[in-house]
């Protein structure tokens, strides 16, 4: 088995290539490419624990040549790479167009080159929009809501027209909120984490009613190495938690776990188009691939402070 992992330097790509390359996963590839343009959301030392294990390339997933020549040796490929921060899709919608279509796009036109390599996408359940009640499976329409959600959505719909009219080998996961170690400061939960370290103001959007999914990153990339086995082909998995929080909560828990006050919370003005709830059904992937999580929300959020405290020590 040869792989080749796109933003694996990234948050979510790190921690799946550092479980790959320690045994975590079996059975173990013969080799291991890893794909990263190293932008500000990624770091290539998010991978020292695993030097020597992998081949490392920099490089961008939308330069066609790179990814038929990467792609022409390996078996999978796993989709990481993405611009992922819906406040700067807002700012910057452009670049998520660029790396999140047009880079889906790239490694598309190489798999009509070799149908034999299965694609991984790993997308986002936010591509569904916002729901109020019950929970979204896999046939739910996609109503994005934000130019971050409406590129992967777009993405998504690529790839669903790709195996159609050129009988690519793909499946796409759809996850909730992740949570851990390595995950950049501008995220949710790093930002409180490091706000209350330093005695700073936690910001909160609107009055923090907003309801999110969450799920340890461990879980989520157990879950992609499930669907790389066993998923069948075409397929979509929804991979969620069934852990509901809204943000104000999440913040009071974190604040209490780290032992500080709870004045420590401030209200900021809510940004635009800002998604009420996320709620994925995650029966199939269950049912099908026998996923469940393992890591307890309290434990996986304890773990969590602990490493970026140790960071912030340090």
């Amino acid at each position: 088995m040869k792989l080749l992992v796109t933003g694996g330097a990234g948050f979510i790509g790190s921690e799946f290539t550092r479980r790959i390359c320690s045994g975590y996963f079996q059975p173990t590839p013969t080799k291991i490419y890893v794909l990263d343009s190293l932008t500000y959301a990624s770091n290539v030392d998010n991978l020292n624990e695993v030097i020597g294990k992998f081949e490392f390339i920099q490089g961008n997933i939308t330069n066609q040549e790179l990814m038929d020549k990467l792609i022409a040796e390996v078996d999978y490929v796993i989709n990481f790479a993405a611009e992922t921060h819906v406040d700067n899709s807002i700012t910057s919608p452009m670049l998520f167009v660029q790396s999140n279509v047009v880079g889906t796009a790239t490694i598309l036109n190489s798999l009509r080159k070799h149908r034999n390599v299965k694609l991984i996408q790993i997308s986002t359940d936010e591509v569904y929009g916002s729901i109020i009640k019950g929970s979204w499976d896999e046939t739910y329409p996609l109503k994005p809501r934000s130019p971050y959600s409406a590129s992967k959505a777009s993405a998504d719909l690529l790839i669903g027209s790709y195996i159609s009219t050129y009988q690519v080998r793909a499946n796409i996961t759809r996850c909730c909120n992740n949570y851990g170690s390595f995950q950049h400061n501008e995220k949710l939960i790093p930002t409180m984490i490091n706000s209350i370290l330093r005695n700073e103001k936690i910001p909160i959007y609107g009055d923090g009613s907003n309801i999110r999914e969450w799920i340890h990153v461990t879980d989520h990339c157990r879950a992609i190495w499930k669907v790389l086995l066993n998923g069948t082909d075409g397929e979509i998995y929804n991979v969620g938690s069934n852990i509901e929080i809204t943000n104000l909560q999440l913040a009071e828990l974190v604040l209490d776990l780290l032992g500080a006050s709870q004045n420590l919370i401030t209200f900021v003005k809510d940004r635009p188009g800002h998604d009420f709830r996320y709620a994925l059904n995650s029966n199939k992937i269950k049912d099908a691939l026998g996923f469940e999580t393992s890591i307890g929300f309290k434990d996986g959020l304890i773990g969590t402070i602990n490493w970026y405290k140790s960071k912030f020590l340090n």
